[in-house]
């Protein structure tokens, strides 16, 4: 089953302290009363720059932070057992895990190894610039500091069609390896992405699938998480996760609910992908972040009755997980896309209080970021995340109708009491917006559960008012306080 609110517990600029999985294990019941389901876990292997790698430079993906290799023991996050604690504290308050996979690349390897390779134009991967002739490779993955334990499985170039480095050259570039293509069933960004850094793995190689497959089925028989993020889904062969994904949920007897990282703000690329593997997995929906990161830096320009355009939650919403921001796309990432302060409270109502999508809140909003001076965006968002518990419940009727001012309702289950609310939110001037609850509120009395109006509204024999909000504002009309 689908995590009904998920939190990613991590950002980019978390201290090298190996406390993470620490921290995790004691906010687990906090997290669980907050109104979060499931928590997504950062990567747990051991990356190439040890300590201070966040973890997608995977060099060893045995070494969940056990073993003296890259210079440490633990991870950025811990060690082995702190992370298995940690999941074990998650689970008995309630809440599903997932666990991040990183599987297109590999990084810091133990040694080079000579073979020829083709260059090809780093801007269209279908253009050779010349044959390349020898390179120096690292693509000798022997882990000495594990010495075999777990799996004797060492990876050589025969595992990876291509890398960006020749070390006796000391160039960069992108080199396709002797004997190698690059696979046909990837995205068409560069011509195509198959490549995106360090050694990237072969996935028409049986003994690359074989040994995936093994590690999956080791990680889980070690872990027992719920389900996983998927990274890089776009630069890996598009049926690949249908059968690593089918073949884990078959041994493991367990649904193991997954989420893809489909870099790309086209609908159209993330519903191809969706039907290419087979709906194996829900996709983050990317066009909604960016859709809301133009909002908040519109100066109140952006036509709010656009707001879920060409997105994947409009389109979707069983395979969407809704997000705001994320690792990548906070200030200083490679993705930066962030958006503004004043517009996340906007922004997580419109993914926290509707019927559509996987909401996931990231880190850095929920917590701050201190390495840039960004704030948690505060008690608002807590107070969101338990409407959506709460109150955000029953049908849903949009109005969706004015460019700077909508809002929509939610008729609330008879079961809760409490329930049922009216949204209503501007990203320019304040106003106000006749909506409707139903007859089953007529002549009730509502406040602003977020406390941003004054006052209270109060319904007509329809279950209709008019309802204030603030500019540049959310508040959200309910019967009581929460």
């Amino acid at each position: 089953m689908a995590p009904n609110t998920l939190l990613q517990y991590f950002e980019w600029y978390l201290p090298a302290d190996a406390g993470l999985w620490k921290r995790a294990a004691a906010d687990a019941a906090h997290l669980q009363q907050a109104g979060f389901t499931g928590v997504w876990l950062p990567p747990a292997y051991k990356g190439a720059q040890g300590i201070n790698d966040v973890g997608y430079g995977v060099y060893d993906l045995y070494d969940l932070g056990e073993f003296d290799q890259k210079e440490s023991i633990p991870t950025k996050y811990g060690t082995k057992d702190e992370y298995l604690a940690a999941i074990r504290a998650l689970q008995r308050a309630g809440l599903q895990v997932l666990a991040d996979i990183v599987l297109n690349h590999r990084m810091g390897a133990d040694a080079c190894e000579q073979v020829d390779a083709e260059s090809f134009d780093p801007g269209d991967r279908r253009r050779e610039n010349g044959p390349e002739g020898l390179i120096s490779a690292w693509t000798k993955f022997t882990f000495p500091g594990r010495n075999g334990q777990y799996s004797s499985f060492q990876w050589n170039h025969t595992h990876f069609d291509g890398v960006d480095w020749d070390e006796r050259a000391k160039r960069k570039g992108v080199f396709q390896l002797e004997g190698k293509g690059w696979e046909n069933e990837v995205d068409d960004e560069h011509g195509n992405y198959d490549y995106l850094m360090g050694a990237d793995l072969d996935m028409d190689n049986p003994e690359v699938l074989a040994e995936l497959d093994r590690w999956g089925e080791w990680y889980l028989a070690q872990t027992d998480v719920d389900g996983f993020r998927l990274d890089a889904v776009k630069h890996i062969r598009f049926t690949f996760f249908t059968h690593w994904l089918e073949h884990l949920r078959q041994k493991s007897g367990k649904k193991l609910w997954a989420v893809g990282e489909y870099w790309s703000p086209d609908l159209s690329d993330l519903t191809h992908y969706l039907d290419s593997c087979g709906q194996t997995m829900c996709l983050f929906d990317v066009p909604l972040h960016f859709n809301l990161m133009r909002a908040s830096s519109s100066n109140g320009n952006f036509d709010m009755r656009r707001i879920f355009d060409n997105t994947l939650v409009d389109a979707r919403p069983e395979r969407a997980v809704t997000f705001v921001d994320n690792h990548d796309t906070q200030p200083g990432q490679a993705l930066q896309s962030w958006v503004q302060g004043w517009f996340k409270p906007l922004a997580y109502a419109l993914i926290l209080l509707r019927q559509g999508g996987t909401p996931c809140v990231f880190y850095g909003d929920y917590y701050g970021i201190p390495h840039d001076g960004i704030n948690a965006v505060g008690p608002q968002l807590d107070i969101l995340l338990r409407l959506r518990r709460d109150v955000a419940l029953g049908e849903q009727t949009d109005y969706l109708d004015n460019y700077n001012i909508i809002g929509w309702t939610r008729a609330g289950e008879g079961e809760k009491p409490g329930s049922g609310c009216a949204v209503i939110l501007s990203d320019g001037p304040g106003g106000q917006k006749e909506m409707c609850l139903g007859v089953r509120f007529a002549g009730q009395t509502l406040v602003d559960l977020l406390g941003n109006c004054p006052g209270s509204v109060q319904l007509d024999e329809t279950g209709s008012a008019s309802f204030p909000v603030n500019g540049g504002s959310v508040s959200v009309w309910g019967m009581t306080p929460v």
